[in-house]
């Protein structure tokens, strides 16, 4: 008996978020370096196991670079996002995929905030030739640890749910067989960033699209719990008054079976 996935996350918050950080992108100086590692991490995989892909399917690249590169060895590209722009489609990754049959398929940092993501992970094997290769990368359990001893500061007695839960190593290669995914493997690494301020992380986490995206939002930050939030955050610095934050990145890979 199929049953529903629970809602955690509100999917007209999680576009509006993925929406502002495609405008605050106009900027010249906005952060982009999470999606950058993973555009790196995965063309690095690729050339790994010499995978050169004919026919591919790139979701979240906000960036255009992996499409790009892929493009630029031959292989035929199409583009989806939850908000698209330009010439990407839009795409439902808790559905089954209005296209198939992709020798690679990329989703980048969007699979952290679906509701099914079993389900997610069954509509990109799907989407795949037999063969074909899937990864996925988003942020994973670790992320920001700075950031949740600052809001656990701020809230005291009575925490609130600031920060959404994440995918750990082991959760990762669990979801990956109950997908059915040939070959998998999963691994994380670490991205360290230094910050000045708590403001400064915040406004890198907005221009990225990683921002809360739950469907019980939490209160606001009063003046005082953030005034207490920033003090905390500023605590854990180092002698030039620098914190450094934790990025975890989460990658997951595997294919599709050649009789599926």
């Amino acid at each position: 008996m199929a049953t529903t996935p629970p809602t955690i996350f509100a999917p007209a918050r999680r576009l509006a978020a993925r929406r502002r950080a495609r405008a605050l992108q106009r900027g010249s100086d906005a952060a982009r370096f999470v999606l950058a590692d993973m555009v790196e991490d995965i063309r690095d995989r690729l050339a790994f196991v010499r995978h050169e892909p004919r026919r591919a399917l790139v979701v979240g690249d906000w960036t255009g670079e992996l499409s790009d590169a892929l493009a630029a060895g031959g292989a035929e590209v199409i583009r989806a996002d939850p908000a698209p722009a330009g010439e990407e489609v839009l795409l439902d990754e808790e559905r089954p995929y209005p296209f198939a049959g992709f020798d690679f398929i990329a989703s980048l940092a969007t699979l952290d905030t679906v509701n099914d993501l079993p389900g997610a992970l069954i509509h990109i094997r799907a989407a795949l030739a037999p063969g074909g290769l899937a990864i996925a990368s988003f942020a994973g359990a670790g992320s920001l640890p700075a950031l949740r001893a600052a809001m656990l500061a701020a809230d005291r007695e009575r925490p609130a749910p600031h920060l959404h839960p994440m995918v750990d190593v082991r959760a990762g290669a669990q979801l990956l067989q109950r997908a059915g995914w040939a070959d998998p493997v999963v691994d994380s690494h670490s991205l360290k960033v230094r910050y000045s301020s708590l403001g400064r992380l915040l406004g890198d986490l907005r221009a990225q699209g990683l921002g809360n995206v739950l469907a019980s939002a939490p209160p606001p930050l009063s003046r005082a719990q953030l005034a207490e939030a920033e003090q905390a955050f500023a605590a854990q610095g180092d002698t030039a008054g620098r914190v450094t934050e934790t990025f975890e990145i989460l990658t997951l890979s595997g294919r599709r079976r050649q009789d599926r």
